[in-house]
């Protein structure tokens, strides 16, 4: 060894085994969004895959709204997991809303992993025409 070589030391804020399994298991991910604007509404296509409606939570509060969901591994009831490649992965994802929608009224639908939020515009913020006349 000479003066450059670092000898590895035991970092103490390093997990052990047992925490790492669980923080790994808890690891958040951040689902794809497609957003999607016209002069009614937007529309959110918010991809959670594995994820079940009892498992979905999606709040609003302030102009924000939050989505976290949590994906399970199915497993049959005669079966036990004892290695497993994919962990059941924690989704959450949040944005700033706007005063022009309406998110008294927000829609949400979960169909093959995907959620479809529609938030309506409010009625003062969609656009409408104006009549000119003519003196």
């Amino acid at each position: 060894m000479n003066e450059n070589t670092q000898v590895a030391q035991r970092d103490e804020g390093a997990m052990t085994r047992e925490q790492s399994d669980e923080t790994r298991r808890r690891a958040t991910l951040t689902p794809a969004v497609d957003v999607f604007e016209d002069p009614h509404a937007l529309t959110m296509r918010v991809d959670l895959p594995g994820v079940s409606k009892d498992k979905l939570e999606i709040k609003v509060h302030d102009g924000s709204l939050t989505i976290e969901a949590e994906s399970m591994v199915p497993v049959p009831p005669n079966l036990r997991l004892s290695h497993a490649e994919l962990r059941a992965p924690f989704f959450a994802r949040s944005f700033t809303v706007s005063n022009d929608f309406d998110t008294s009224n927000i829609d949400a639908a979960l169909k093959d992993g995907v959620l479809a939020l529609t938030i309506p515009r409010r009625e003062e913020a969609k656009p409408r025409r104006i009549d000119v006349r003519v003196r």
